[in-house]
């Protein structure tokens, strides 16, 4: 069973910078696989949530949440076509995020934030820890990220769909030991 790690909040906009690459280095005793300067990593090797999480705590010069979840749920995530007849424009980017924990209550969906006004991001469907949905590009949207910490109850981290889909071809192509 591999495992994918989310780094919540590193490298964005030049505040709480780490060096992916070389985290990945420093990992890869568990076979890590580094995945964009966002702090994506898929760790190959067995190794506990709770072990994987010191390991990487151990290591990073900042302090943030790590967000972890299995290979199988990145599987069931990129088996669903959560997009199907929606579309998307040239400013707007695909995303999903995942919850640290499942939320005790959820707000109804689809939704848009913010609430009233021009969107800028639209919160499609829920699966699991997952939330997917659409992100204007536009400075604010890492607020309106806040307010889905706030609608779920739960912090999220959020990565573009490309990278989840990297995620899953980093999956697909080695065994796991």
């Amino acid at each position: 069973m591999a495992l994918v790690a989310l780094l919540r909040g590193v490298n964005v906009g030049g505040h709480r910078r780490i060096r992916p690459t070389k985290l990945a280095e420093q990992l890869s005793h568990l076979g890590a696989v580094n995945l964009g300067a966002a702090g994506s990593f898929v760790v190959r090797r067995r190794v506990s949530q709770a072990q994987l999480r010191a390991e990487i705590e151990r290591r990073l010069p900042v302090q943030t949440e790590i967000v972890i979840c299995r290979d199988r749920e990145i599987g069931r995530l990129l088996s669903r076509d959560f997009f199907a007849g929606v579309r998307v424009r040239p400013d707007e980017v695909r995303f999903v995020s995942l919850l640290s924990k499942l939320p005790r209550s959820a707000p109804r969906l689809p939704l848009r934030v913010p609430l009233r006004g021009k969107w800028r991001i639209k919160v499609l469907a829920r699966d699991g820890r997952f939330v997917v949905g659409v992100y204007r590009r536009h400075m604010e949207v890492i607020g309106c990220l806040g307010t889905l910490d706030r609608l779920f109850g739960v912090t999220l981290t959020t990565r573009n769909w490309n990278t989840i889909t990297a995620i899953g071809r980093v999956l697909d192509s080695g065994a796991t030991s």
